[in-house]
């Protein structure tokens, strides 16, 4: 497979990953659970054999052990705990990032500027922790959605709101980080 043709089924396998909420919520009452399993579980390892990156694979062993079990027992809980399983997994990871350095935003953050100074060292740990926080409260409301919520609150919060939000994070901490390095450079 060509690095085009990779980008381009991983954008598809996402977009449709991250549609599955919606999807669902439009289904109704007549949403499948079984089918919604099958489709998102081969969703799911098309992404992972992809990216063929220890993230996606183990974002898709999480995601297709909960297919199993809303396929087996035609229950569409385990299918919207998936989010919830997402939040909670990234948590993990990050909060292990900071006891076992370098934070996962400090990686990200080398990849562009291999020689980080001390300041963005530190800015990066904070940006961990303010994912960290994220991740925990996205976790939290998933699971009211999933647990207590009507399902088009569940779709609403996991397939709009909390994309919203991440994208929100993104650009305040894009915008924080411009801050930081001009104040730094001078």
């Amino acid at each position: 497979m060509t690095p085009r043709s990779r980008t381009v089924v991983s954008a598809v396998s996402g977009g449709i990953a991250m549609l599955f909420p919606i999807a669902f919520a439009l289904a109704g009452s007549g949403a499948r659970p079984r089918v919604f399993a099958s489709v998102l579980a081969i969703v799911l390892v098309v992404r992972a054999v992809v990216a063929a990156t220890r993230s996606a694979v183990a974002f898709a062993v999480l995601g297709v052990v909960l297919c199993v079990f809303a396929f087996a027992f035609d229950l569409s809980m385990p299918l919207k705990l998936y989010p919830v399983a997402v939040n909670a997994t990234l948590l993990a990871i990050f909060s292990w990032s900071l006891w076992n350095p370098p934070p996962v935003i400090e990686r990200l953050a080398r990849i562009r500027v291999p020689s980080l100074p001390p300041e963005g060292v530190e800015h990066t740990r904070r940006v961990t922790r303010v994912w960290c926080v994220f991740f925990a409260f996205n976790g939290t409301i998933a699971l009211w959605t999933a647990t207590a919520a009507s399902d088009r609150v569940w779709a609403l919060w996991n397939g709009a709101v909390s994309y919203v939000l991440m994208g929100a994070l993104l650009l305040g901490e894009w915008c924080v980080r411009q801050r930081v390095m001009s104040r730094h450079e001078h």
